[in-house]
């Protein structure tokens, strides 16, 4: 698949339950984050579209496991954002479940991307997605989302300050991206393109 010519990508499925899931067998790489560190914008990004994705004015909208068709080689898999105060705590755990049932019994998931905002120290959901990525030994990419907003001099140090509340294991690989100016757009790619391979050699 040449990422830099994607000629196909829609949403294909917006599943609450398995019984939704798509039954193709492709590879699905799961994406999540806070309700507003711009998984919307990672996605459209990353598969050259402006809309594909909606972006909202209003954190916490995504409500189901969106399935992205990229090329028909793989899913992109949007699961809900985590933190919006103005989401209720039963809807928040009714997502949870959602996610660890998906987690813990789809056999097509091969990778999951975890994106925290460059700008801050990651918070304490932050973590827990972390530890539930590995606590279903679900191979792990930090992306680190509007590092345009960030100087270069001080990369190092917010990358530090993200590995260390991560406590980012080795071989988990943090990335920094910017939808402005596509930083990380073809390094994500590559590293995506190594876990579709892998499932279908």
């Amino acid at each position: 698949m040449n990422s830099d010519k994607i000629q196909h990508a829609d949403i294909t499925i917006s599943a609450v339950s398995p019984s939704q899931y798509p039954d193709d067998g492709l590879t699905e790489i799961v994406l999540a984050g806070r309700s507003n560190v711009g998984k919307s914008t990672f996605i459209n990004t990353m598969v050259n579209r402006k809309k594909l994705a909606r972006t909202s004015g209003k954190p916490g909208k995504t409500r189901t496991l969106n399935f992205f068709n990229i090329e028909n080689e793989l899913f992109f898999v949007d699961v809900p954002g985590y933190g919006y105060a103005k989401v209720s705590n039963a809807e928040q755990n009714k997502w949870g479940r959602m996610m660890t049932d998906y987690f813990a019994t789809r056999k097509e998931l091969a990778l999951g991307i975890l994106l925290v905002d460059f700008r801050h120290e990651p918070t304490e959901q932050d973590i827990q997605m972390y530890d539930l990525y590995k606590y279903y030994d679900i191979p792990v990419l930090i992306v680190a989302t509007k590092a345009d907003k960030i100087k270069k001099s001080k990369y190092n140090k917010h990358s530090s300050i993200i590995r260390k509340t991560l406590e980012i294991e080795p071989g988990d690989k943090l990335f920094t991206f910017s939808s402005m100016t596509r930083e990380g757009r073809k390094e994500i790619w590559d590293e995506i393109l190594t876990y579709v391979r892998d499932e279908t050699e």
